[in-house]
């Protein structure tokens, strides 16, 4: 099923951004999506030092998750994002990334979150996702 999404004209126009304000879940089964990296399946960093590279295979990452139980990128609601040491020039890459993956009509919800590391010192960004199937 398709999210429904809601953005008040009483908050800034996020979509530009490619994330909506609000979803609406139908009814439906939960999935939760681990944090996704640009690793690939021989644990290889994709894109190192690469933020567009590194976001676009976590996305990669996730459609495969998201497909091998019966979904597809339509079916995330909610994105969480950790940024290692976030500067504003990173914003741009990021939301280049997302509007190219999930458009800028029915993007799903995101929070972007500044990390000092993660897991692994040449991961720059690990995104994971909460969806209704």
């Amino acid at each position: 099923m398709k999210r429904e999404t809601v953005n008040p004209p009483a908050l800034f126009n996020s979509t530009q951004y490619g994330f909506s304000q609000i979803t609406v879940a139908p009814t439906g089964r939960m999935v939760f999506i681990s944090g996704q990296v640009a690793w690939d399946e021989n644990l290889n960093i994709v894109g190192k030092n690469d933020l567009a590279k590194q976001t676009q295979k976590a996305i990669d990452n996730l459609r495969v998750a998201i497909e091998s139980v019966g979904g597809s990128l339509e079916n995330i609601m909610m994105l969480r994002i950790y940024k290692v040491n976030y500067e504003k020039e990173d914003g741009p890459i990021i939301s280049s990334i997302l509007k190219e993956n999930f458009g800028t009509i029915n993007p799903p919800a995101s929070t972007w979150i500044n990390v000092k590391g993660l897991a692994n010192e040449d991961f720059m960004i690990e995104i994971e996702a909460q969806a209704i199937i």
